[in-house]
C-alpha cells in the first residue's frame, strides 16, 4: 500500500477498506457524549495534514463494520451522503461504505 492516498473516490474507498481490513487500530472510545467532546475530536482532526487519511481514520475511530449493541453504521448517520457513499463531516471528508462506522456517528 502506498503512503500517498489515491485521489479518485472509488480508489480511495478501496484504499481505506484495505487499511481497515489489515487491522488498523482506531480510537473507537471514548464516544463523544457532549458537544464539547465532539468538538475536541474535530480539533484533533483539523490539526492533521489533509493527506493524512490514516490519521483521520484513527482519530475518528473508523471501523469496517457496524458498532455497538445497536449496530450503528454510517448509513444511518446524519453526515452520510448515501448517493456518494461519503462522510460529509468536513474534518473527515472521506468515502465510506454504508456498513462502516466512526465514533462521530450521529442520528
Amino acid at each position: 500500500m502506498s503512503d500517498r492516498p489515491p485521489r479518485d473516490p472509488d480508489a480511495l474507498r478501496r484504499y481505506i477498506a484495505e487499511l481497515l481490513a489489515s487491522g488498523l487500530e482506531t480510537e473507537t472510545e471514548p464516544m463523544p457524549r457532549t458537544e464539547r467532546e465532539f468538538a475536541e475530536i474535530l480539533d484533533q482532526l483539523r490539526a492533521l495534514d489533509p493527506e493524512d487519511v490514516r490519521g483521520r481514520l484513527v482519530i475518528a475511530g473508523f471501523l469496517d463494520h457496524p458498532y455497538g449493541p445497536e449496530q450503528q453504521r454510517c448509513q444511518e448517520c446524519i453526515y452520510y451522503l448515501v448517493h456518494r457513499r461519503w462522510c460529509d463531516i468536513p474534518e473527515i471528508s472521506l468515502p465510506c461504505e454504508p456498513d462502516w462506522w466512526c465514533r462521530l456517528w450521529r442520528i
